[in-house]
């Protein structure tokens, strides 16, 4: 096949149209291959959503994969997924396999934030008055 000037050559921001730098979108598929070890999803019964709370339980050890080392680092203090994600620049889903990797060895602690509800039957009388008016 006959390339003619202009046609995409397969190289990183030839023909994606925009300016590149996305967020785990422009990272070479190898690249997140090797993060997870081939896994594109973590367990079925993973406890993580986007908004649930990471927690580190130790320090990153050395010898440790530096992306395990940066989510230790990054969840210091209670952090959601989707923002330890954003932090690393990867998927959300490369990261909630790397978050079970550091749960199942016990490195992090995982919980949903709290739900306050809502049950005084005053207020949400309130709520419902303050929406008609509007």
């Amino acid at each position: 096949m006959n390339r003619t000037a202009g046609q995409p050559t397969g190289q990183p921001g030839n023909g994606r149209g925009g300016s590149g730098n996305r967020p785990g979108r422009d990272d070479s598929p190898d690249r997140l291959y090797t993060l997870t070890g081939g896994r594109s999803r973590s367990a079925p019964d993973s406890p993580f959503d986007l908004v649930t709370l990471v927690v580190a339980e130790c320090d990153p050890a050395p010898g440790m994969q530096s992306e395990h080392a940066a989510i230790l680092r990054l969840t210091e203090r209670p952090m959601a997924v989707v923002e330890v994600a954003a932090m690393l620049r990867l998927p959300v889903g490369i990261t909630r396999v790397l978050l079970s990797d550091l749960l199942a060895a016990g490195r992090v602690s995982a919980r949903h934030p709290r739900r306050t509800a809502v049950t005084d039957p005053d207020i949400l009388e309130q709520v419902l008055v303050g929406l008609r008016n509007l």
